[in-house]
């Protein structure tokens, strides 16, 4: 209970911390707008994301057509909202499917050592040692093309960083009392990483996670782009980017919006992770 309300105290601090970072709170207001506009997407925008109206194609743009239109006639505005909604949703799965397994890995590795440890630490160097992109392209082409088959691409690209990240903060706290007393009570060692070691270190993971939120958003961006992520007529910020491309000297609108909805929306993902790097973890703080 004294463990618990310690916790409780330690997070509270870190909320007001994060509060009085004025960057924070900005790239926290940035966010939110734009998640709330892709989630609404259906009543904002009057049109279908799909809907080809070849009579219109290259409107510019116009209070009817905020972003214009792309080479079919649909409006830019509206893909734009909608492509958010897939770009999004596949950065924070792959971000928690990260976490999850970085987790787990790095406090079992942690706690029953031996040859376990041995070979899934050696497996984390193998995979921290290839560019992430590049692995999560090769993952992809395995896996094939798709929304789910791109949130697993994601996260196993990232699971390598956030595995380190909890082996570490296991290592810190193995020889702590409360687990040693945890123990002495007969308790197995899964009870011990899934009940104490994982909730304690948790802080350095959340802040890991927060700052891949924003390599998560540029990889699926990245994929699309290419052709190994969500494919068409499904709009994905990068697939829009790849479909815009051969017109861009003739049109500039149809590259240019979903470029700013990237930069904006990574931009305030760092500026959240720095807050909440400072916040959870000062000793980081720059």
């Amino acid at each position: 209970m004294r463990q618990k309300k310690r916790r409780n105290g330690q997070f509270a601090v870190a909320i007001s911390q994060f509060k009085r970072n004025k960057l924070a709170m900005i790239g926290l207001t940035i966010l939110i707008v734009i998640a709330l506009a892709c989630i609404f997407q259906g009543v904002i925008s009057p049109y279908d994301y799909a809907e080809q109206n070849i009579t219109e194609r290259f409107a510019p743009v116009s209070l009817e057509h905020l972003c214009g239109t792309d080479q079919y006639g649909r409006d830019i505005f509206t893909r734009i909202l909608k492509g958010g909604q897939i770009s999004l949703i596949v950065a924070i799965s792959a971000v928690c499917f990260a976490g999850v397994v970085g987790a787990t890995l790095g406090a079992t590795a942690a706690f029953f050592g031996g040859a376990y440890e041995t070979v899934v630490m050696r497996i984390i160097d193998i995979l921290q040692s290839i560019p992430g992109l590049l692995l999560a392209a090769g993952i992809s082409t395995a896996l094939g093309s798709g929304l789910y088959n791109s949130v697993i691409a994601i996260g196993l690209a990232q699971v390598a960083n956030l595995t380190r990240i909890m082996y570490s903060s296991s290592l810190s706290i193995k020889g702590q009392e409360y687990l040693e007393a945890a123990n002495s009570y007969g308790a197995s060692k899964m009870r011990m990483i899934f009940k104490y070691v994982i909730p304690n270190c948790l802080a350095p993971l959340i802040v890991q996670m927060t700052l891949r939120l924003g390599i998560c958003i540029s990889q699926i961006a990245s994929l699309s782009f290419f052709g190994l992520g969500v494919q068409p007529p499904t709009p994905e910020w990068g697939s829009l980017l790849s479909a815009g491309k051969q017109f861009i000297r003739q049109y500039w609108p149809i590259v240019t919006f979903p470029g700013i909805a990237i930069s904006l929306t990574m931009i305030s993902v760092n500026f959240i992770g720095d807050g909440v790097r400072d916040a959870l973890d000062p000793r980081m703080k720059r």
